[in-house]
C-alpha cells in the first residue's frame, strides 16, 4: 500500500514550477542581503560572530569575502531557477547557506532554518527534468513525471512546521493577547496601518487567526472544497507578514509552496503553458527503495522529535531559551535586558569591567544582554582574549531580563564563573536562575 502511494508516477509540473520560484527567491534573498546592508551589519562589521555553539571555528571571511560569498549564493540561485548544472547548484547553495546559518545567530530566524532544510531536500529531488537548460543540453534527461512521494516530502515538511508553530502559540501570553501587543507596539509608526495595529480588537483577531491558520492551512489546501478559500487566506496572511514583520523571502516562499497543493494539470496549464495531459503511470519500485524509505524515516522522525526537546529540560523555555531554536517557535517572545561583565585575574585578583562597545555591535549587545547562550559564548570569548595576553581569568555576569511584559529579573547567577563552566547541549544549565522565585 505504501509502495503504491509513494512510488506512483505523477505529473512533475508542481516540482518544476516550484524550482523556478525557489531559485529566484533564494537569489533575491542573497543579492538583497548585500544591497540592504544585511551582510555588512551582520557579517562584516562585527569583530566576531555568535555562531551556533560547537561551530565557533566557522567565522565570516575577511575583507570583502562575505560579499563575494553571498554573490556566489545568489548566482547559484539563478542556476537553480534556470535548471543549469542543477545538482551542483542546489547542493552548493545548501552547503553555503548552512555555513551562513551556523556562523551567526544574532539575526536568527526560523525561516533561515527552514530554507536550510529545503535546500538539502531540493538538492536531491529531480527538479531539473523539464523546462531546464540541463534538459536542453542533454535531452535524454527529460521527464514529465516524478514519484508521488516527492510531492509529499514537501507537504509533510510544511505540515510539521505549521503544526508545531500553531501548538507553540497555545500559551498564556499569546492567549491573553499580550504578546501580540508587544509585537505590534514597534509598528505604531507604520504608514496608514500603524494606529490600526495598536487596537485591542485587532490583537485578538491576529492571535486567533495565527493559531487557526497554522493549524489548518495544510489540511485546507489538501482538501479540494476548501482549497481556493485557503489559497486566498494564504495570500492575505503571508502578505500581511511581509508588510508588517518584513521577514524577507519567507512569505513569498510560503506562497510558492502552494503549487504542490493544486492539481498538476492546473499548474502545467498556468505556468508551463501547455495543455498536454500527463497521465499517471504504473508504479515503479526503485532498486534502492529500502534506502530511500530508511533515510526519509530517520529524517522525519528527527523533525518530529527535535522541536519537543525543550519539554525535557528543566524550567520554562521562554525563560531559559534552552530548546527554543530549531523548534518552529515563531514570534512567541520578546526579550530585553541589561548586563555587565566582570573579568577577574585569577593570580592578581585585579578586576576589569568590560565595555561592550569595545567588542560588540549594538545588535549583538542586545542579544548578549538577555540570551543565556550569548552570555556564555561572550564569556568564552573574553577568556580567550585575555589568554592571548598571558592572563588566566574568571568571567562573571550580572544582568536582568524582561520576557514579554513580565517584570525584569535576574537571569544569570552572578557568582558563577562563566569562563570555566561547560555548555550543556542536552541538559539544563544550572547557572541560569529559575524563572520563578522559590
Amino acid at each position: 500500500m505504501l509502495d503504491q502511494f509513494l512510488f506512483k508516477k505523477i505529473d512533475n509540473a508542481q516540482l518544476i514550477v516550484f524550482r523556478v520560484f525557489y531559485g529566484l527567491l533564494v537569489s533575491a534573498e542573497c543579492y538583497g542581503a548585500i544591497a540592504t546592508g544585511w551582510v555588512r551589519r551582520t557579517l562584516v562589521e562585527p569583530q566576531f560572530t555568535f555562531s551556533f555553539i560547537g561551530f565557533e571555528w566557522l567565522q565570516p571571511l575577511p575583507g570583502n569575502g562575505m560579499y563575494i560569498y553571498f554573490a556566489v549564493m545568489g548566482t547559484l540561485g539563478l542556476l537553480i531557477a534556470f535548471g543549469y548544472k542543477y545538482r551542483f547548484g542546489a547542493l552548493a547553495f545548501a552547503i553555503l547557506w548552512s555555513g551562513v546559518y551556523l556562523m551567526q545567530k544574532t539575526s536568527y530566524n526560523n525561516h533561515y532554518y527552514l530554507l536550510m532544510l529545503l535546500a538539502y531536500i531540493m538538492a536531491f529531488l529531480p527538479a531539473n527534468r523539464d523546462a531546464s537548460l540541463d534538459v536542453k543540453l542533454s535531452p535524454k534527461l527529460r521527464s514529465q513525471t516524478m514519484f508521488n512521494g516527492v510531492r509529499w516530502i514537501i507537504i509533510l515538511q510544511l505540515f510539521i512546521v505549521y503544526t508545531y508553530a500553531s501548538v507553540a502559540k497555545l500559551y498564556a501570553d499569546w492567549l491573553d493577547f499580550s504578546m501580540i501587543e508587544v509585537l505590534m507596539s514597534s509598528k505604531k509608526d507604520y504608514y496608514v496601518i500603524g494606529d490600526l495595529l495598536q487596537q485591542k480588537w485587532v490583537h485578538k483577531i491576529i492571535a486567533v487567526f495565527g493559531i487557526c491558520f497554522d493549524l489548518l492551512i495544510v489540511p485546507a489546501l489538501l482538501w479540494k472544497p476548501t482549497r481556493k478559500i485557503a489559497f486566498v487566506l494564504s495570500i492575505f496572511f503571508h502578505l500581511f507578514n511581509s508588510i508588517v514583520f518584513q521577514i524577507g523571502i519567507f512569505p513569498y516562499l510560503s506562497l510558492a509552496f502552494i503549487v504542490f497543493f493544486f492539481e498538476p494539470q492546473t499548474i502545467r496549464n498556468i505556468f508551463l503553458r501547455t495543455k498536454k495531459i500527463i497521465p499517471e503511470t504504473k508504479i515503479i519500485i526503485p532498486k534502492n527503495k529500502n534506502v530511500i524509505l530508511t533515510v526519509l524515516g530517520i529524517y522525519f522522525l528527527f523533525q518530529l522529535v527535535l522541536p519537543l526537546r525543550h519539554h525535557f529540560f528543566k524550567d520554562d523555555v521562554l525563560w531559559t531559551e534552552e530548546g527554543h531554536r530549531l523548534s518552529w517557535r515563531m514570534m512567541l517572545r520578546s526579550r530585553s535586558g541589561s548586563i555587565t561583565f566582570r573579568v577577574v585575574n585569577t593570580e592578581t585578583k585585579d578586576t576589569t569591567l568590560i565595555n561592550l562597545n569595545d567588542y560588540l555591535t549594538k545588535k549583538q549587545q542586545r542579544r548578549v544582554a538577555c540570551y543565556p547562550d550569548f552570555i556564555w559564548q561572550f564569556a568564552q570569548y573574553l577568556k580567550k582574549e585575555y589568554a592571548q595576553k598571558g592572563e588566566n581569568v574568571q568571567v562573571f555576569a550580572k544582568n536582568k531580563v524582561r520576557v514579554n511584559q513580565a517584570p525584569r529579573r535576574e537571569l544569570i547567577d552572578p557568582n558563577v564563573d562563566l569562563a570555566n563552566v561547560p555548555w550543556k547541549h542536552f541538559a539544563h544549565n544550572d547557572w541560569i536562575l529559575p524563572s520563578t522565585k522559590e
